[in-house]
């Protein structure tokens, strides 16, 4: 186990104090001169135990060794190295036995060449009074960013005469009041400060009465039982053991992403005011050169941990070093930022010697710079920062306040529970609150992204932020903590962070993430800044130029991107309280710890462990995979290599976040011959051993984790370097829109873009967008149109037949900003034109071109004459009328941004360009008005009357997805545990493993990718417990839990694709039968809710591609027939193809059964009918009913009494696929209806609780309708 040891609590136990050798010097100059004033030594490496403690004997009457009398001797050999040689081995591991003959590992991360130092970073004092122990706390980071953690205690000690200064009390002697001091250090890669600190306090316990001779088999027993303690995964599941006379709790992490909590929180919520916290946070953030300052060497390391912690998701990147020993304040010289702690009683010759530092008095709460007593850095946005201020007044950090109430308690230990609960509950709250403020610093970080190319647009971003702000922005954007946070971003790391931010989104920032639209602000947001702005006469600039002859004394300046939209003081995200916590005693630690007592110990864990697992085993599956995981371990180290397989394998099935897939490796890689042999005969451990090889013989790919700034491009474009750099920059992700704007730049030219073109257009973009955060409009004007609508573009001032002013256009609607005075006179909405013309109107002697638009809502046409806009304005206006059609028929609002985005590149192309060409290249962007007249835009009465609405859930991708499956849950699926009524959902499974979930009540994102593993996804079913089970191509199913929305279980008990799930409703909610089939013709009946397989038969067929139940019974689609199942799996009957069908190699792709009606209706995927079929009958179908105008069946469902039928069939343009879907009438065997609203062949159906129906369509479209049922 040398390769992966399971994690264990202990790493190192070091004794640090003065040389036996030294002490007898001291001894002899204090007989000879007197007790000294104050007397340093240099303190050594004592002793050094690691672990293992426990070798397996070579006979039954050997007996367990330690090797502590090897460790003195490494320690002696070690002293003898020149200092160069020393710190050499130091960086190496510090363990010469590796190379050499000694047998001897020190952790590699350990260097105990600085140790000494840091155990007594004042200097190990000899005193004339013995002192009270005294504990602090150390951190050791490696180069490559890996932590290890140390709990020091020192305790002093008599010198006597002689060599027994652990003296036990022993008669009177002359320098009996003399004392030096020892210190233990205990190591661990986990940072248990309070659970090690209270080790170490039961330890003291023992040395305060053992003697010298005693205590180096004191320190190596103790060291040898935490190394018995195992690391709890990440969880709700903390362990907890005794040792005499206190019980102790080693608490898990929240998840992998997080570190332990295992310290008081709130400490620097007690040294400090929140504004000072905030300047502290502010520091960090950009990366200062920060030095902490207490007179106790504890405070530093436990403020230190808080700070970082405060600051996650970022993680600190740069040096750390929480306690500086005397000796080490040279690395305050550091040109580098860092964060380090050391005396107060250094702080002013630290303030004199050393520039550009900020100095943080824990003790009296002051923060400095060492040039000034102030701080000369930019501040915390105040919008985050006030509300961060508001938060803390709600801490509650006062123990006894909350235990007035309680009886006096007489436990100590129950007394320390109780502390903890309240400590953890503590730590919750103040987890959520430096978390919301480092959402609310970055929480637009998100809409600046690229994720296709990995680009952060830095510049784009801190455009939008405040003046005040941006000079805090800039610093912290060019840090390595930043940098880190980017790439998580944009890898779409779901952790609290990214959950907080979704879960605390406006309505307006969930619509608009839902359509790639050009940001402008809205109506609503305009007020809102209005409201929080102060009172200013000034006027923007580029305002005035915007809106005719406004007055200073009638509009109000105000902030370009207000708290108000941004800051989210959502009280219910900070008001969810702590998860509960499950806490699991270990046995007490063997008396003896031979080998034979220690194994005895862990099948006593064992056993504990397993009562455990049948005690939750069909309750929590959570904790249950937690169990498993520990009794791994424990397998593990007692050689039971199969055993602790078959626990690692339960993982799938409970919680795959916690699959230790080094650890199974290993043990795959070290079975004997005769275990391989009983896994062989194990189906799950073959499945396992099969996937770790499979596993191992993939090539390992890096991760692409560079995160990239914008660059405008210094070379010409060809087309697809064109695609990337228009995606990169933030103006628009749709690949055929790009093309079209390629098309456009490159008109009359050779097929690449200039870079020079290209920066006049990017330029001439951003200042449009620029220009647009600023309009201001009158009040009177802003009351006239809806809070969602922008101003997308401003004409020139002009004279129309309403008067004369500016034409303003909104995503619906066109308005004319009088002149003079401002207001408001609506010109028309988009859906209410019925024609636009260019037409010329007389001006003395000449015509002046103008634009001409007929309204059904008055009789008169709108006329503008604007002069060298006019063609530009007609196709504006056109492409606007055109897309609010196809948006109205289709039920589609993303066909009116695609417009209005349309719309916005036209305006740039004839700004940029300036050509007698202009407007032809600019008239290629006008898509929906060109296809207006290619292809008719009506919409079927039926179709318009049917559909309700539809939605894109490939919205964040540069090109529509095929949508695979469609899943409908009910409100009541995820509010088993949860206060209130949850939304209903829809799941939707794209190419590739993605899943994305929209809120079925609003239709807005809930989800925007939970990756699936990486094939295409063919089957989803929602039931009770909670779950989401998805059927894959790779054989596994996967489970998603709805309340985390994670995808942490998978069944892998099929070896073929899986390609149907359905569930048995008869069933009681807690007990459903689940059926999965795969495409070899296994099918599985599984216990839903622990998730074993109780049933598994198989079906002989070329391919099994779905099953159904009903009533009990089995149906299944076997391509060349149909058949259903006795409760036995056996055949009961079989429908077969149709003759001409079975001609013509066809097959049945779908199918659906009415019971009650003895009838089964059966679709072919290349066959444009339905064939019906009796159960007295199942030679031939009793009657086949012809689906007009289409080619195959994909899919059919039911709803209510009626067949809803996806088909695909020829277009009429190109001959391309277009989806239908017909409603049959299973009664009079008719086509109800036709429904047409899909540009690709129909891939998916399901029902919402039978009052609508969704359909999803291939990559063509990638869109998902909304039907009405009737």
């Amino acid at each position: 186990m040398a390769d992966h040891p399971p994690p264990a609590l202990l790493e190192a136990c070091v004794v640090v104090g003065a040389s036996m050798d030294k002490l007898r010097e001291v001894y002899q100059a204090i007989y000879d001169n007197g007790s000294p004033e104050r007397l340093l030594l240099e303190p050594e490496v004592l002793h050094v135990l690691v672990p293992p403690f426990i070798n397996r004997p070579q006979n039954e009457s050997e007996v367990v060794r330690s090797q502590g009398k090897r460790r003195r001797s490494f320690i002696r050999k070690k002293r003898e190295q020149p200092p160069s040689a020393a710190a050499t081995l130091s960086q190496d591991g510090g363990a010469e036995g590796r190379g050499g003959s000694e047998d001897v590992s020190v952790p590699k991360d350990i260097d105990l060449m600085a140790l000494p130092q840091l155990c007594f970073p004042g200097g190990l004092q000899v005193t004339n009074e013995q002192r009270d122990e005294q504990f602090h706390f150390l951190v050791f980071t490696d180069v490559f960013g890996n932590k290890t953690h140390g709990v020091v205690l020192q305790c002093y000690r008599p010198i006597l005469e002689g060599t027994s200064f652990f003296h036990n009390g022993a008669g009177p002697s002359k320098f009996s009041k003399l004392f030096s001091a020892f210190g233990f250090c205990v190591i661990s890669k986990y940072p248990y400060f309070t659970a090690l600190r209270d080790c170490l306090s039961c330890l003291l316990i023992q040395l305060r009465t053992c003697r010298l001779s005693d205590m180096e088999e004191r320190v190596k027993e103790f060291a040898a039982k935490l190394t018995l303690v195992p690391i709890p995964p990440p969880g709700q599941l903390h362990l907890m053991f005794t040792l005499r006379p206190l019980t102790i709790v080693v608490p898990s992490r929240e998840d992998k992403d997080h570190p332990a909590i295992d310290l008081d929180l709130h400490l620097p919520f007690l040294c400090f005011r929140p504004q000072q916290l905030l300047q502290v946070i502010s520091c960090l953030l950009q990366e200062q050169r920060v030095v902490l300052f207490s007179a106790d060497w504890a405070r530093l390391t436990l403020v230190a941990e808080s700070l970082l912690l405060f600051l996650h998701p970022l993680s600190w990147q740069q040096p750390y070093v929480p306690v500086l020993a005397r000796g080490m304040l040279d690395f305050l010289m550091a040109p580098t930022a860092f964060l380090m702690g050391c005396h107060v009683s250094h702080f002013e010759e630290v303030a004199a010697e050393t520039d550009d530092l900020i100095l943080i008095n824990i003790d009296n709460g002051s923060v400095s710079s060492s040039c000034s007593d102030t701080i000369d850095l930019p501040h915390i946005p105040p919008a985050a920062a006030d509300c961060f201020t508001q938060r803390c007044q709600s801490l509650q950090m006062h123990f006894d306040l909350d235990q007035c109430h309680h009886a006096s308690c007489t436990d100590i230990n129950h007394q320390r529970a109780q502390r903890r609960a309240w400590q953890h509950n503590l730590n919750h709250d103040v987890q959520r609150i430096t978390l919301e403020l480092i959402v609310n610093i970055f929480r637009d970080v998100s809409s600046h992204l690229n994720y296709e190319h990995r680009v952060f647009n830095s510049e784009e971003f801190l455009k939008t932020r405040e003046p005040a702000e941006q000079l805090f922005y800039k610093k912290v954007l060019e840090t390595h903590i930043f940098h880190s946070f980017l790439k998580d971003r944009l890898n779409r790391k779901m952790d609290n962070y990214a959950r907080m931010e979704l879960s605390t989104r406006s309505e307006m920032q969930k619509m608009k993430a839902m359509v790639e639209v050009p940001r402008r602000p809205t109506m609503q947001e305009i007020q809102a800044r209005r409201k929080s702005s102060l009172t200013e006469t000034r006027l923007n600039k580029r305002l005035g130029m915007s809106l005719p002859n406004l007055g200073d004394d009638q509009t109000i300046s105000f902030q370009r991107n207000t708290l108000v939209t941004r800051i989210i003081m959502s009280e219910s995200a900070l008001r969810t309280p702590p998860k509960p916590v499950k806490v699991f005693k270990l046995p007490d630690f063997p008396a003896s710890l031979s080998f034979h007592s220690v194994q005895s110990y862990y099948s006593e864990l064992i056993q504990q462990l397993g009562k455990a697992i049948f005690s939750v085993q069909n309750e929590n599956s959570t904790l249950l995979a937690r169990f498993y995981y520990l009794r791994g371990l424990i397998n593990t180290l007692c050689s039971r290599r199969l055993d602790a397989l078959s626990d690692f394998q339960n993982l799938y099935k409970t919680d795959t976040a916690i699959f230790p897939a080094q650890l199974v490796t290993w043990l795959v890689e070290s079975l004997h011959w005769d275990e391989r042999q009983q896994a062989d005969r194990r189906p799950e451990l073959k499945r396992l051993i099969l996937k770790v090889k499979t596993e191992n013989e993939k090539l390992v790919v890096q991760p692409d984790d560079h995160v990239k700034k914008f660059e405008l491009p210094r070379k010409h474009l060809h087309q697809d370097e064109f695609v990337r750099c228009v995606q990169e920059c933030g103006i628009v992700k749709d690949v055929a829109t790009i093309h079209r704007l390629f098309d456009a730049l490159t008109d009359g030219q050779p097929k690449q873009v200039d870079p020079e073109l290209f920066r006049v257009f990017y330029t001439f973009w951003k200042e449009t967008e620029a220009e647009a955060q600023d309009v201001n409009l009158p009040t009177d004007v802003i009351d006239h149109l809806d809070n969602s609508e922008c101003v997308y573009k401003l004409s020139s001032c002009v004279k129309t037949s309403h008067g004369v002013g500016k034409i303003a256009m909104t995503q619906k609607r066109l308005f004319l900003l009088t002149e003079g005075r401002p207001g408001y006179v609506e010109i028309t909405k988009f859906r209410d034109i019925q024609e636009v013309k260019i037409a010329s109107a007389p001006f003395l002697l000449v015509r002046i071109p103008s634009l001409r638009i007929q309204t059904s809502c008055q009789p008169e046409m709108f006329e503008a004459n604007l002069k060298t806009e006019t063609e530009l304005w007609n196709l504006v206006v056109k492409e606007m009328w055109a897309g609010r059609k196809m948006a109205d028929q289709h039920k589609d609002p993303q066909y009116i941004t695609q417009a209005l985005t349309n719309v916005l590149l036209m305006d740039a192309v004839m700004g940029c360009l300036q050509t007698q060409r202009s407007i032809v290249a600019a008239s290629k962007l006008a898509y929906f008005d060109k296809i207006k007249h290619e292809v008719p835009m009506m919409v079927s009465k039926t179709t318009s009357e049917t559909l309700k609405h539809k939605i894109n859930p490939s919205v964040d991708l540069a090109e529509p997805q095929t949508v695979h499956v469609l899943l409908y849950t009910p409100g009541q699926l995820t509010c088993n545990n949860s206060e209130g009524e949850m939304n209903p959902k829809l799941w939707v499974a794209l190419s590739g493993g993605k899943v994305v979930v929209f809120d079925a009540a609003s239709w807005s994102m809930l989800q925007d990718c939970i990756q699936v593993g990486e094939s295409q996804l063919n089957c989803m079913l929602g039931l009770v417990q909670e779950q989401v089970w998805i059927g894959s191509q790779d054989s596994v199913i996967y489970i998603i839990d709805t309340q985390s929305m994670s995808c942490n279980k998978q069944l892998t008990e099929h070896r073929h694709e899986v390609t149907g799930l359905t569930v048995d409703t008869r069933d009681q909610p807690n007990s459903q039968q689940t059926y999965s089939c795969s495409c070899d013709g296994t099918v599985l009946q599984w216990d839903s809710a622990s998730l074993k397989v109780k049933r598994q038969f198989h079906l002989s067929c070329d391919r099994l591609s779905s099953i159904q139940i009903h009533d009990g019974t089995l149906w299944c689609c076997c391509g060349d027939s149909v058949v259903e199942l006795k409760r036995s799996g056996t055949p009961q009957r079989r429908m077969a193809l149709p003759d001409n069908l079975l001609s013509m190699a066809s097959r049945f792709s779908s199918f659906i059964v009415f019971p009650e009606r003895g009838q089964l209706w059966t679709g072919c995927a290349d066959s444009g009918e339905l064939c019906l079929w009796h159960a007295n009958n199942n030679r031939q179908p009793s009657k086949r009913i012809s689906l007009p105008g289409s080619s195959g069946v994909t899919c059919m469902i039911r709803v209510k009494d009626q067949i809803w039928v996806g088909c695909c069939s020829q277009g009429s343009v190109g001959g391309q696929l277009r989806g239908q879907v017909m409603v049959v009438d299973p009664e009079s065997h008719t086509v109800a209806k036709e429904l047409q609203a899909h540009s690709d062949s129909i891939q998916t159906l399901c029902s919402a609780e039978d009052r609508y129906v969704l359909s999803g369509s291939a990559c063509r479209d990638g869109k998902i309708a909304i039907w009405k049922v009737e």
